[in-house]
């Protein structure tokens, strides 16, 4: 990492243009010679800053306000795969689902991602944040989390904004190759529940399996419910009709359990860019692609239940970027593409609430698709103005086709059948096949103009005005199907793809039938947002600078349900339209009272609109948890005050060592709670709550304290935060809430949310470690990490029925990373070990029953090791 220093009005023009995509950025951040082609200074990426200037005397944050940044070395340090993985070492951030960001123990609905400035959809039917497992750490230059809010943000801001670089035009060419396998403890060939699928599943594509069948898509267009009643036995024709619908279906490939033993992790990766002297201007181009497919294996304990469930993750991912600058001038564009399916087999069992002993098996593909198509400029249209613009298209796709389950029940008759599994379908419920889609596309347009001035004596600042307009849109549907029987056949008994063969789908055993009635599993929605924003940071006294604004917000939000099916009308509340104008000021003050500390103090008013399927109100069942969500047409916007102070000391080229206070209060945050029991879930507007805490930050670079020809060299690394956060849902007598579309009428919060209670999914306790050692003359470097998160509420329990909330305990993780550069056979290569979860700490979500726990969910994720090697040409 190398040091730049600037004046402070380029400062200053680094710390207020975070709006707009990075103009162009050197690959190598070691400033160049003069060239009269080469980018202009104040479009670098700044990695650290110096400052000269009275009010900030040495190395100080790269914004005004407090951030966090993560530079490309830092992502190959910590060896993360993904944006998700890296973040949680930043202090106050949690992973939940390992793909969704907790800051300051706000869910991910409290926090936006953002890349290169712009926002993203989602493919996920329970969000509409992005999850941050998408993007490979191959393709980012760098992530920056802001913690306190400036107007130039969207306003749905909590905890805070993560803000994804992708990867920065060179000015050299480069050619990079890269290889890597794994193993895990738990997974790699090991014996485990599996189906065949396609003969091209491996390559996160199938061969046609899981297509839609013909007939089954002609039968979805006719507006009907698919099922005997409106197929009738009778007539020339129907019956034939819903017999081929159903023997349409593929069988064996997915509906078949099979035994397998999942193979080593695998990845590979390709880069190139290179840089061209044209028109009188600098063309750059960057082409990022890489490929890898891994396995995961959980065998657990799900309350009394023993359950198996294997998972083969398959990702392709791609990025090319084009940028040219001349002059003071800079267009860039970038184009995404990332691709990640999941190929998911489960059987459970254990004893129903009959006291019967049964087994359920699952068999599903999951794919999910980002694209994205963004173009940015930055221009300098005098020497004391410059426009930054962005313009960007995404689209993401998630299709699950054929996602299937199967119910067993074991005979204990005493017969000649006597344990044997059979299944019951005659009165349904006991086999589904669904298909589903979404799609959600978002269209933004921001620019931003700012004013470079001066108050004399120094005091330079920067007045930045600029407005954006964002359209998401999102368009759900799933319909589901059952084989109901007419007989009690012995066929029953018979393996499942025996089952579901041809000969047995006829009129008088097998009959399809359509899951579904009137309200149907299928909605649109949408959410139309258009933002004002003025901001000035300036420096007011000589020590002392301030960073304030404010931002209009007008926004639109609506779900509407979907019908799908001819029969009645539509009931009187099928839409629902959240339409609200915020005026959200934001202020963040800077007090460098010594020459290498300073004070920083920050508050602000922010929103949480509530996530389109929050609002929806067809139920989704998540696979792998087994959990139903229902939305909630009631739900209102979140607001939110939040105060900051932060002390910053900056003893040290790449040192530091900080301390901040943090306080919020939210006004009608939302909650999950249970309706009846654990498994079906719906969200709320409680109330109120508080959120109150400190965190601590530590970076330390020492020379080796001892001799001898190990130690000689290197450079040892103390990395370490710590956040601690207080949160509590305040619920008085009187307060209601409301969340049954068929009454109407809000009911006593404090059925449902007991005051006091912590916030979902916060936790107490925030911890990261880093200690290591880099070597520049070896060309070695090596960083054990340890993270620590301590219990957070999983599950809000019902009061209705009493049930005890559901915790997860996620502990204590420890990993490690070594990377080693060598040369052989006149090639330099890069070595990279990781090992993962080396304390072989389990997953764990648990109820307190009688002061005795019960596991709803706890298995071993094994410890896991990879290797990988890359090279430069």
């Amino acid at each position: 990492m190398k040091l730049h220093t600037l004046s402070l009005g380029a400062l200053l023009m680094a710390t207020t243009s975070l709006a707009a995509v990075s103009a162009a950025t050197a690959q190598d951040q070691t400033p160049p010679a003069a060239d009269a082609n080469a980018a202009p200074a104040a479009e670098k990426e700044i990695t650290e800053v110096v400052v000269r200037g009275k009010n900030v005397p040495k190395t100080m944050r790269r914004t005004a306000e407090v951030s966090a940044i993560l530079t490309t070395e830092d992502l190959k340090r910590t060896g993360d795969d993904n944006a998700a993985a890296a973040l949680t070492r930043v202090a106050g951030l949690s992973i939940v689902e390992g793909k969704f960001i907790y800051v300051r123990g706000l869910g991910e609905r409290y926090s936006s991602a953002l890349l290169n400035g712009a926002p993203l959809p989602s493919p996920e039917p329970l969000q509409r944040v992005v999850p941050l497992d998408l993007f490979p750490a191959s393709l980012l230059g760098r992530v920056s989390v802001q913690k306190t809010y400036s107007a130039e943000f969207p306003g749905e801001f909590g905890g805070g904004v993560v803000d994804l670089q992708t990867l920065a035009i060179p000015r050299d060419s480069f050619l990079t190759f890269g290889v890597g396998t794994g193993y895990n403890t738990e997974t790699t060939g090991k014996k485990t529940v599996t189906y065949f699928g396609s003969v091209t599943d491996w390559l996160g594509y199938d061969d046609g399996a899981r297509s839609l069948p013909d007939a089954l898509r002609t039968a979805m267009g006719k507006g009907k419910l698919i099922n005997p009643n409106n197929y009738p036995s009778t007539g020339t024709g129907a019956t034939k009709e819903l017999q081929t619908i159903g023997q349409s279906f593929t069988n064996a490939d997915l509906n078949l359990l099979q035994i397998g033993r999942p193979t080593p992790n695998f990845s590979t990766n390709l880069g190139l860019g290179d840089a061209y002297d044209v028109l009188g201007g600098r063309l750059g181009v960057v082409a990022v692609g890489d490929f890898s497919n891994n396995w995961s294996v959980k065998r657990g304990v799900h309350y009394e239940d023993d359950y198996e469930n294997s998972a083969n993750n398959v990702s392709w991912n791609g990025l090319l970027s084009l940028g040219y600058t001349h002059g003071g001038h800079t267009v860039k564009w970038t184009g995404m593409y990332i691709r990640k399916t999941t190929k998911f087999a489960a059987t459970r069992d254990g004893y129903n609430s009959n006291g019967f002993f049964y087994r359920k098996d699952r068999t599903g593909w999951y794919q999910r698709e980002l694209g994205l198509s963004q173009l940015t400029g930055n221009h300098a249209l005098t020497s004391t103005l410059t426009l930054d613009w962005t313009a960007s298209y995404a689209v993401t796709v998630r299709d699950t086709p054929y996602d299937k389950f199967i119910n067993y029940q074991l005979d204990t008759s005493g017969g000649a059948l006597n344990g044997l599994y059979f299944t019951d379908l005659r009165n349904g419920g006991g086999n589904e096949t669904a298909f589903s889609n979404l799609k959600d596309t978002a269209k933004y347009l921001g620019a931003n103009l700012t004013w470079d001035y001066s108050l004399g004596d120094g005091r330079d600042g920067k007045l930045m005005v600029g407005a954006s307009t964002l359209d998401n849109q999102r368009d759900y549907q799933r319909r589901a199907f059952e084989f109901k029987s007419v007989n009690d056949s012995l066929a029953k008994y018979t393996r499942v793809d025996y089952l579901f063969s041809d000969y047995n789908i006829r009129p008088d055993f097998l009959q399809l039938w359509e899951t579904g009635s009137d309200s149907p599993q299928a909605y649109k929605a949408g959410l139309i947002v258009q933002a004002y924003y003025i901001k000035t940071d300036v420096a007011v006294l000589p020590l002392v600078r301030v960073a304030a604004g404010v931002r209009f917000e007008n926004g639109k939000e609506r779900s509407d349900l979907s019908y799908l099916y001819q029969t009645n009308a539509k009931p009187d509340r099928a839409s629902t339209v959240i339409k609200e104008s915020y005026v959200l000021p934001s202020a963040t003050a800077t007090w460098n009272f010594k020459e290498d500390m300073q004070l920083r103090f920050g508050a602000s008013k922010t929103i949480g609109r509530p996530q389109f399927r929050e609002l929806a109100e067809p139920t989704f069942r998540e696979s792998d948890s087994d959990r139903s969500f229902t939305g909630n047409p009631f739900l209102k916007d979140t607001e939110l005050t939040n105060l900051d102070a932060r002390y910053e000391w900056y003893y040290g080229a790449g040192e530091y060592l900080t301390a901040g206070l943090f306080h919020k209060t939210l006004d009608n945050p939302v909650e999950t709670i249970s309706t009846g029991t654990q498994l079906q879930q719906t969200f709320v507007n409680a109330p109120k709550a508080k959120i109150q805490g400190f965190e601590v930050d530590y970076k330390g670079l020492f020379e080796s304290p001892m001799q001898g020809k190990f130690f000689d060299g290197k450079e040892w690394l103390v990395q370490a935060n710590y956040t601690f956060t207080d949160s509590s849902v305040q619920v008085k007598t009187g307060d209601k809430i409301a969340f049954s579309r068929t009454t109407f009428q809000p009911v006593e919060a404090s059925l449902y949310i007991k005051d006091g209670a912590k916030l979902q999914g916060q936790s107490d306790h925030l911890a990261n470690l880093q200690f290591g050692w880099q070597d520049d003359e070896a060309k070695s470097q090596a960083t054990l990490l340890l993270t620590y998160v301590s219990e957070r509420i999983s599950v809000r329990g019902s009061g209705i029925v009493g049930d005890p909330d559901i915790m997860q305990e996620p502990g204590t993780q420890v990993d490690f990373v070594y990377r080693k550069g060598f040369t052989t056979f006149g090639r330099d290569l890069n070595l990279q070990v990781e090992a993962r979860n080396l304390g072989g700490t389990e997953y764990k979500e648990y109820q307190t029953v009688n002061s005795k726990r019960v596991y709803v969910d706890r298995y071993d994720p094994g410890t896991s090791v990879s290797v990988s090697l890359s090279t430069t040409f």
